[in-house]
């Protein structure tokens, strides 16, 4: 029986106890999105993501991986296309407030300690840390203080160098990164069979006036749905980042939780 296997749902309670019990052992909670990314990609991307970083980073700290939230709150246009766009499924931020709180405290009642939220969707940013600020207080109620959590979001850790190479033509920016190289580039790494890069259209990235409105002026969002072009986009390039953002990860939760 292997008792280090990194996903929590799959093993026997009698196995998860025995990891859990005593707060050593680091627990990632990946966080995704059901938001189209283009016309070449799937709906789940901002789901596999996180799940395989969170994957990755937990084998090498021994940590374990909670199942991931599949749903996310509502897509932005200015940085996700927008929730107007079709197969885009979400939530209401207090509902992903309120389960994401329910299950860190939930996985604290049974002795987990140490806790990294793992975000694939940047929308999701704000109400992470709402419900990480509303757990940590209802812990402290149930006496449970000693609870640490670090909210990260994977492609934080891509570096200056590490852009300079995915983008040898210039970076257009975070904010028109949806559907984009980066994200187009790790799922050719990581899942190609899900890929349809010939699919994929060529626009210049999106312009945006800066401020937003309610409701969404659709022409704002390229046809496409995507906000810049993935046409760049090269395995060889997700690889790269791969290892760059599991290395940058892995090395923060070593240093917080007090790894060796």
């Amino acid at each position: 029986m292997n008792d280090q296997r990194p996903f929590a749902a799959e093993m026997p309670w009698p196995d998860f106890h025995a990891r859990v019990k005593n707060g050593k052992t680091p627990i990632l909670i990946p966080l995704g999105s059901m938001e189209q990314h283009g016309h070449h990609m799937p709906l789940h991307v901002d789901v596999l993501l996180p799940t395989e970083f969170s994957r990755r980073v937990a084998e090498q700290i021994g940590g374990l991986v909670s199942p991931t939230f599949n749903y996310g709150y509502k897509s932005q246009q200015k940085c996700g296309g927008g929730n107007h766009m079709p197969g885009t499924i979400s939530l209401e931020g207090q509902t992903l407030v309120h389960q994401l709180r329910d299950v860190i405290k939930e996985f604290a009642r049974h002795g987990g300690r140490s806790f990294a939220i793992v975000n694939g969707h940047y929308e999701n940013s704000w109400f992470i840390n709402e419900a990480v600020d509303l757990a940590l207080r209802e812990l402290r109620w149930d006496g449970i203080a000693n609870v640490k959590v670090v909210v990260l979001s994977y492609w934080d850790f891509v570096n200056e160098e590490t852009i300079a190479k995915i983008y040898p033509d210039g970076f257009p920016g975070w904010a028109v990164e949806h559907g984009g190289v980066l994200e187009t580039s790790l799922m050719l790494a990581l899942y190609p069979e899900l890929v349809q890069l010939e699919r994929a259209i060529d626009h210049p990235p999106a312009t945006f006036p800066p401020y937003d409105v309610y409701p969404v002026k659709t022409e704002w969002t390229p046809a496409s749905g995507t906000l810049s072009s993935p046409k760049q986009a090269s395995r060889e390039k997700g690889e790269l980042m791969l290892a760059v953002c599991t290395d940058g990860i892995v090395k923060a939760l070593r240093d917080e939780f007090s790894i060796n």
